[in-house]
């Protein structure tokens, strides 16, 4: 149970939130575990199956306090809220900054400049932790380039301009990813980042995790109010989650690649877990999926701090973070969209 920008996020998943006068009570197992008074709150997030009374409910519309319901896992349910915030100013505002590349450009600038600097991060570390590392000198050469880009990525006037260096980054950067692969090397080759549909276990395991986050941005904007399906990088497409991708572009290297090669190294997943469709295709197991989910739920539950607000938050809350401070910069609450850059 945390409280991030006056966000309360109750992540016990037998928790039943009331009404007590003007708190939220937090019971689990007729227990009462935290009281929060509501005159500082803006939104209630609770991830679990119980929910909350009917009078908390009624109280929080009427202070203008979101409620969203999520599973246990994450997937989202649905948000209640009163006519004195509704969603609808929100979503106007950013289907404005969409239809304008000019004030998408400043978003889109920060989330794939923080992309670059995460991933750079990913490589420096491990050279930092391996300094055996093999064919070190080339995860040196790849990390330098993506630091080199990121001028070039502030400098840019036009969002396709961006495009075109991110996809130069990812192709530097997922041409070194493999070599961060120290155990079960014959297993786990990766030389190239291939999606639909991925052709080796290492590019399973990336396919399997970007659609975990990607689900879980898309949540995490449902909560804060904002259209998953509009985004500012991504351009619309029936059935595409564009913001949620948008999002997600800040936390694949750190969030995802990171786990999927300290997954290898561990030797928590192994090859004989995968098999090979017709297609060509490269699945993963039900075994296997159920041992990655296992660890994906322990490692969204680690704590770091924030390097923005300084707070300290879990792994799996950062989705919800950004997408309180994508909301709270659409409004014109801040004056910039602040992206998570690890460190």
């Amino acid at each position: 149970m945390r409280k991030l920008l006056n966000t309360l996020y109750v992540n016990t998943p037998d928790a039943y939130l009331s009404l007590d006068g003007e708190n939220v009570v937090v019971n689990a197992e007729g227990q009462e575990i935290k009281r929060v008074p509501m005159h500082n709150l803006e939104n209630i997030v609770t991830f679990g199956w119980q929910g909350a009374s009917p009078a908390l409910m009624r109280h929080a519309c009427e202070l203008g306090i979101g409620i969203a319901f999520f599973s246990s896992s994450g997937r989202f349910f649905c948000r209640v809220e009163g006519e004195r915030r509704g969603n609808v100013l929100l979503r106007r505002e950013q289907y404005r900054i969409a239809d304008d590349k000019n004030r998408s450009l400043p978003i889109v600038r920060n989330m794939i400049g923080a992309k670059t600097l995460n991933s750079r991060s990913v490589l420096l570390r491990a050279l930092r932790d391996h300094p055996m590392l093999p064919d070190s000198e080339k995860v040196s050469a790849a990390a330098y380039r993506l630091q080199r880009s990121i001028a070039e990525i502030r400098d840019a006037d036009d969002i396709d301009t961006i495009r075109g260096i991110e996809g130069s980054n990812a192709s530097a950067y997922y041409g070194v990813l493999g070599r961060l692969i120290l155990q079960g090397k014959d297993e786990f080759q990766f030389t190239a980042r291939t999606k639909r549909p991925p052709t080796d276990r290492v590019n399973a395991l990336l396919s399997f995790c970007y659609t975990l986050t990607a689900n879980e941005c898309a949540s995490a904007l449902e909560a804060v109010g904002l259209d998953p399906y509009v985004g500012f990088l991504h351009t619309d497409r029936p059935g595409r989650r564009s913001l949620a991708l948008d999002l997600m572009e800040e936390l694949r290297s750190v969030y995802c690649d990171r786990f999927v090669i300290s997954l290898i190294n561990l030797r928590q997943v192994s090859g004989d877990g995968f098999f090979e469709k017709e297609n060509g295709a490269i699945i993963m197991s039900d075994e296997t999926r159920k041992a990655v989910l296992t660890v994906w739920h322990k490692r969204k539950q680690e704590i770091i701090t924030h390097p923005f607000l300084g707070e300290k938050c879990e792994w799996g809350l950062l989705p919800f973070v950004q997408a309180q401070l994508l909301a709270r910069y659409i409004r014109g609450d801040i004056d910039d969209y602040p992206p998570f850059i690890w460190k």
